[in-house]
Formats: structure tokens, sequence, C-alpha cells
């Protein structure tokens, strides 16, 4: 040990790459090591099971990135150096949400931060457990620190984070292991995961501590809640005595498959879910009823506007899968199964049962075993609303193409192509991300998963660009797997690094690029609200096409026009070993066949008057 002296940068550096190669082999630190604030952090978080850090590094991290670079080369983590904040905060979502690994996003100090800030909104609504590892100003407050908020003032951008998610600033280097606990508390949570944000002032990252005892380093525990100790012979007679059920699934259910079929055979009741938990039973099931909400189907919306009771399970309500709370004009009462005690109170006329949704569900189902429900004149109608809903579909299908004005020639529609893009990804077994926009809204009308976790929609958020950047998870997996991003024009043009990065860091999939030259969702909104679209459409047609073929290693094809062109462009591009890209013109106008059409309410711009006197009518 040293005298308490720091050494000098060479003697750091050795040390460090003495720890590093230590580490790889196996070996253990002795309890007190000398090191820097960033070293213990990196120490700590490897502690945790953090191996991959997304990073864009600046002025503001430049110690850790300093600690990382040695980590990387003894082989303990993995750096991938990005050219978007945004992207890194994607991407670390996505490595979390499809393979549960964790990530830290590393940033400078200001605008950098702030970009990262703004895409967590991601893992926070979607409750995905990620580390934001923050630059910040210097904890001397020797005056203004280029790109701190400019205010004479300390602790203005831990105030700033704090009001999305928990926050913590390393001011004091020996309050490491209190920040890596409150972290692993957030991250790891049982139920709600979330962002959590590290600052790290630029003189405390360096900061030397003598004889620092490794023992303090806190480890991630597993925590898991139980079932729920509610009234369950209440729950059984309220489900017993109704007429017409509806099962509504959020994210927080979308694994409990095995006991959400048993609750419909037992209870007689229509599930139908959220766009974020497809695939929670087999959309064949005959008691799912697909998607329901603002966007929503035929089928869902009918059980969600006619049920009697309501069992909500794992869902967040948020306003586009409850209508703006009006969803459930003849609901009377309200069973909601969720482990957060805000979430499972949110309706009026509600009995809670607040703890795990499997352990729960099975308390439940148990409580329902000796009498079945039968609900043969509900369930035939939603079967016919489905049937109905089937034909719709397949009418668009067999329509693929149309006429388009922007275009000047027939090209596929948006349901055509993601039919047969959704399809194609189904039979090869890859996973699918959809972006937001019109893409997403017609996306998860048109999936119909068998399984969990093949689709991904960050309905979230509704983060434009989520679903290219995701595609960088696809090389950081430990187990790498095949991803086909279905995004708009408009969401693809505000973050477009994916082209550079995924070849970069190894990324397995596929860009499907449908481009109708504008914002589409938006632009139909106002067409929908006022007769006329403003502001969200393009002049001039892009070449998105030379653009991916400009960039080395990105196989990049012209999807064409047609269904076969289409799915000749999947092939060739499932073949590609890396990253490819696909440009296809769809058609946007008023012909029905070129969508999927809304089916429920929403609290937005003039229809805010209706929906909000609806909702205090129905006073659920």
């Amino acid at each position: 040990m040293s005298d308490n002296v720091k050494p000098s940068q060479i003697e750091i550096t050795r040390q460090r790459e003495e720890r590093a190669a230590l580490l790889s082999r196996g070996g253990k630190l002795p309890q007190l090591v000398d090191l820097s604030l960033s070293e213990a952090l990196v120490l700590g978080l490897l502690h945790q099971g953090v191996k991959t850090y997304l990073t864009v590094l600046g002025h503001g991290s430049t110690e850790i990135g300093e600690v990382l670079r040695i980590y990387q080369h003894a082989g303990l983590l993995r750096v991938c150096g990005l050219r978007s904040e945004i992207e890194a905060s994607h991407a670390a979502a996505a490595l979390r949400w499809v393979a549960n690994e964790k990530a830290a996003v590393l940033t400078s100090i200001g605008p950098g931060a702030m970009h990262a800030l703004a895409a967590s909104l991601v893992p926070a609504s979607n409750g995905l457990g990620v580390w934001y590892l923050f630059g910040d100003e210097t904890s001397e407050d020797e005056g203004y620190n280029m790109q701190q908020i400019p205010r004479h003032e300390q602790g203005a951008f831990l105030r700033l984070v704090s009001n999305m998610g928990y926050a913590f600033s390393l001011h004091t280097p020996l309050a490491l292991p209190s920040a890596l606990q409150h972290g692993a508390a957030v991250v790891d949570h049982p139920y709600r995961p979330g962002p959590f944000y590290l600052l790290l002032p630029m003189n405390t990252q360096a900061a030397w501590m003598p004889n620092f005892n490794t023992g303090e380093l806190p480890e991630t525990i597993s925590i898991q809640s139980g079932a729920a100790g509610g009234d369950y012979l209440t729950a059984a007679d309220w489900i017993h005595s109704a007429k017409r059920i509806v099962v509504k699934v959020g994210g927080g259910g979308r694994t409990a498959g095995k006991h959400l079929k048993q609750l419909l055979k037992l209870s007689g009741g229509t599930l139908v879910y959220t766009p974020i938990a497809s695939g929670c039973i087999p959309y064949t099931h005959p008691q799912n009823m697909g998607v329901g909400g603002s966007k929503g189907s035929l089928p869902g919306n009918f059980a969600m506007n006619n049920a009697d009771l309501l069992i909500a399970i794992g869902t967040r309500a948020v306003c586009q899968s409850d209508s703006s709370r009006t969803g459930y004009p003849q609901v009377k009462r309200v069973i909601n199964i969720n482990a957060d005690v805000d979430d499972a109170t949110h309706y009026r006329h509600t009995l809670a049962l607040i703890g795990d949704i499997h352990r729960t569900l099975k308390s439940l189902n148990q409580a329902l075993a000796p009498v079945q429900s039968e609900k043969s004149a509900w369930l035939a109608a939603c079967s016919k609303q489905k049937a109905a809903w089937q034909k719709f579909k397949k009418e668009r299908y067999d329509h693929p193409v149309l006429m388009d004005a922007y275009w000047g020639k027939e090209v596929l529609t948006q349901p055509a192509a993601i039919h047969i893009a959704t399809e194609w990804a189904r039979e090869r077994g890859s996973v699918c991300f959809f972006d937001s926009g019109d893409v997403q809204a017609n996306g998860f009308q048109i999936v119909e998963d068998d399984l969990p976790n093949r689709t991904y929609t960050e309905t979230g958020a509704s983060y434009m660009g989520f679903a290219v950047s995701a595609l960088l998870a696809t090389g950081l997996a430990s187990q790498p797997f095949y991803g086909l991003a279905l995004t708009g024009d408009g969401s693809f043009s505000m973050n477009p690094q994916i082209l550079i990065d995924g070849v970069e860091h190894g990324a397995k999939g596929c860009i499907l690029l449908l481009d109708n030259g504008r914002m589409g969702a938006i632009s139909s909104l106002q067409e929908d609200q006022y007769g006329q679209d403003f502001a969200t459409w393009n002049t001039h047609k892009v070449d998105y096409l030379s653009w991916a073929r400009s960039l080395p290693g990105i196989l990049a094809i012209d999807g064409g026009d047609t269904p076969t062109s289409l799915r000749n462009a999947l092939e060739q591009a499932g073949n590609h070993a890396g990253l490819s890209f696909i440009n296809l013109p769809v058609y946007y106008g008023s012909d029905p066949l070129g969508g999927m059409g809304v089916y429920g309410r929403w609290n937005v711009g003039n229809w805010c008057d209706d929906v909000q006197a609806l909702r205090h009518k129905i006073g659920l």
C-alpha cells in the first residue's frame, strides 16, 4: 500500500493493468486497495454484472474512459464508442428488454447527458433497468464549467435528472458504495425497474482513495414479491356473478401465459392486451381478442366497450391502452392485479390484489377452481367480432398495392408490407422492433404472436428512432440474435447512426424503411381532427438507398413495389451476415385499404372535450 500519496499516472496505469489482469484470471483483489473513484466505480458495476458500456466520451468523461480502456483490454467488459447518446440509451434499453443484460450509458457533461436523459424515457416508461453515468460540473465550484447548466448554484443537473427518476451525485467519493446500493435497488427492482442516474463531477472522477475497502462494494440482490394477500373470495364472487368479463393484460403480465389461459378457462372471459404484451397467450387462442385501446382492433375494443367486469393484469393504463380512461364504459367492478400500489388502484370500484402477478394469478385461479363459469353468449359475441377483424385484415392483404400520389405509381400498403415482414420474421424466429408512428400503430394491429417477446413495440415513450437503435443490441448480447427493425422515414432520419455503429459493433439484423414521405401517424391525426395535414410531410423525396449504400458493410436493397419483391429482399437481407437495409416506398392516402383504422378514443386535440366528458360520465 502507498503512504496515501497519489502515484504518477504511469504508476496508476500499471496498477490498474495488474488488477485487471488478476481479475481476468479469476483472482480476487485484496480487501484494501489504493485506487481512483472511477476505477472503484467500474469494479462496483462489475460486481453487479454490468459488463457493457455504451459511450459517447467527452471532456467530462475522459478519466472513466481510461479505466474502461484498460478493463476492456483485459477482457472484463466491452465498450462501444457510439455517435449518439440517444442511440446508446436505446441500445441499452433493448439489451435489457430482450436479453435481460445490464448496460451502462456513459456520457460527457451537458448536451450529451441531456440527450441520454431524454432517451431514458424509454426505460422509465417500459420498466427497464439501465445505468446512466453522466459527467457533471466540478464539486469545488470554481466558476462555470463549460456545458454545465449556467447558474450560480450547485446540483442543478442533479435536480433535473431527479425529476425523471432516482439519481445520486458522487460529489463525495467515499459515498460510492451507497450510490451503487441505491442504483442496484432501482435497476434490479423486482417489479418496476428503471433508469438510475449517477452523476460524476469531473474533478472527483480521478479522486484518489487510499485503502478503499472493496468489501463495501454491493452485489446484486434478487428480490421477489409474493402473492397478493387480498380478498380472493370476493374476487371469485365478482367473477362468477359477472356476465361479460374482459381480462386486460399489460407488460407486467406478458409472461404469465399459463396462468392467463387458466383464468380464461375458469372465468369465461375474453382477453385483450396492450401492444407491449403481444403474445402473452397465442393470438389464435379463441378467447384472445387482440389489442385494444385508442387504436385497438374490432374485437379488442368490442370486448372493452361491452364488458361489465374488468380484470386488469400488470397494466399501467396508459392513455392509448384504455382510450384515455373511457375504454370500459359498462364496467361496474375492477379486479386489478399489480405489484405497484398506484397502478393497482387506478380505477374506481376496484378490488386491488397487490403482489407478484404469477403468484397472484395462481392463487386467484385456485379460488375459482371449484366452479367453472360459463359465458357462452359473451364468448360468441366476441368471437364474431374477431372473425370480422380477420376478414378485415385479409382484405388488406389481398389488395397489397395502391396508387400513391407522392410516389406517382402503385406501391405497397403498410398493412401488406408489415404483414409480409412480420410473418417472415416469425418463420425465422427473429425479433421484431417497431418504431413509433403509423408503422408502430399498424404493426401492433397486425402482428399475431404465438409467444411473448417476439415483438417489441416501444409504446411507453413512443420514442422515434428506438427500433433502429435497438438493433445494436443484437451484436452486444451474450447470445446474439437477429432483429428486424420496422421504421418509417420520420423515425429513421432522427437516428440514422446505426448505419455506422451497427457495422462497427457487429449488429445482426435488417432495417426495413417504410417510406411515405411524411410522419404519417400525425398527418392522419391532423386530417381526422381538422381536415388538413400541416408541417408533417416532405416536399422532396430522399434517396435513403444511396445513403445506406454509401456506408461500407451495409447491404442496401431496393424492396420494390410488390409482395414478391419485398419477400425476395427480406430473404436476401436474412442471408447477409451483418446489417442490411431495405428501402420500401409505401402508400399514404385516404383509401381505407391503405391502413388498419381507429376504434377507440383519445384525449388529444379537439377530441378532448368529448373524451373528458365521457370519462366523467362513466366515472370509473
